[in-house]
């Protein structure tokens, strides 16, 4: 049996979570993804498929006052400021997707920043 690499394990683990997790409009989905260099998070209704609100490193809020995009708190300022915005629209309660990685690290810290911000998963 031929192993998997990475990246198609980590496919494999968010083709699994998908079956499970969905967002709908009263609660909507959290769906983090994480590159080397970047943290991106976004809330979807699935139902309709619209992005509702959306954050990143690479956002002009954050840009200039991150050290480095790649670290741990930089996720927890990108959570902070999607948790900002989704309050802003309305938004309290999400269904957290961490995209096939594991609850651990930048993806954690991304978590907990969102829940600082208010929003209840």
């Amino acid at each position: 049996m031929a192993r998997l690499t990475r990246s198609e394990g980590r496919r494999r683990r968010h083709l699994r979570l998908r079956k499970k997790v969905q967002g709908t409009p009263e609660r909507p989905r959290l769906c983090v993804y994480r590159s080397l260099k970047h943290m991106y998070a976004q809330i979807i209704d699935d139902t309709r498929g619209h992005t509702l609100v959306a954050a990143s490193t690479l956002d002009p809020e954050l840009r200039g006052s991150l050290a480095s995009t790649g670290n741990k708190d930089a996720a927890r300022e990108v959570g902070r400021l999607i948790g900002r915005r989704a309050m802003e629209q309305g938004i309290r309660r999400v269904v957290f997707d961490r995209g096939g990685n594991l609850y651990h690290g930048r993806v954690r810290a991304l978590a907990e920043g969102a829940r600082e911000a208010g929003l209840d998963f």
